[in-house]
């Protein structure tokens, strides 16, 4: 691996850290909106990354994916769940998936946002900081799909969990194999392929929209 490829590697483990760090501030922000404070007193509700880094999502998974031979260039990380109480809830069951789903939501407000920054930078003539944006709203469009996987932790798997009327017991049992099976699955070629056409034809419909070649 020569100094360009681990440039490259670095500058996308840090895109992967800022937007973990908004994806979790947005659990945060949602569970304290829905009546829940218990993110906020944990120090979570922040745009700090140190409060939000999982040992194994964000550091030992990511850094592996980028910088080990062989393994390829897909990239796919998480961050340390958000804690909530679901007694501080006004509607467990409806606020539990919105706070779940607020994840994703801002991993595609900022991939939009992120496009819109390509298109400026086309407009000044910097085709090297669109690259990098678009490069940027990939990379949280890929968070965001991945994210509504049902296993935990990711965030589909409350949503799962309300539909399916699971107990919090079962649920918690469930998860001590979760990150075992996601990673699993990131070993299965068509899963990647799946999630990365679901991607990239986002990517391809937002870039359609705001003019970026």
């Amino acid at each position: 691996m020569d100094s360009n490829q681990i440039a490259d590697g670095l500058i996308q483990y840090l895109m992967l850290v800022a937007l973990l760090t908004f994806h979790e501030f947005a659990h945060a922000w949602t569970g304290w909106k829905c009546g829940d404070d218990t993110a906020r007193l944990q120090g979570r509700l922040s745009l700090n990354p140190l409060v939000h880094i999982d040992p194994i999502g964000t550091v030992a998974l990511p850094l592996v994916m980028i910088f080990m031979p062989g393994v390829g260039r897909f990239l796919i990380g998480w961050a340390k769940p958000v804690p909530f109480n679901p007694h501080n809830l006004g509607n467990p069951h409806r606020d539990e998936m919105l706070i779940a789903m607020a994840g994703p939501a801002m991993n595609l407000i900022l991939a939009v946002a992120l496009v819109a920054f390509a298109r400026v930078g086309l407009l000044f003539h910097s085709v090297d900081a669109a690259q990098l944006f678009m490069q940027a709203a990939a990379l949280s469009l890929v968070l965001c799909f991945f994210n509504l996987i049902p296993v935990p932790p990711l965030d589909g798997s409350h949503v799962l969990r309300n539909l399916s009327g699971m107990s919090y017991e079962a649920y918690a049992n469930f998860a001590r194999f979760g990150f075992i099976i996601v990673i699993v699955l990131l070993q299965i070629p068509d899963f990647r392929n799946l999630l990365n056409s679901v991607t990239y034809g986002t990517l391809t419909v937002l870039a359609r929209i705001f003019g970026v070649l």
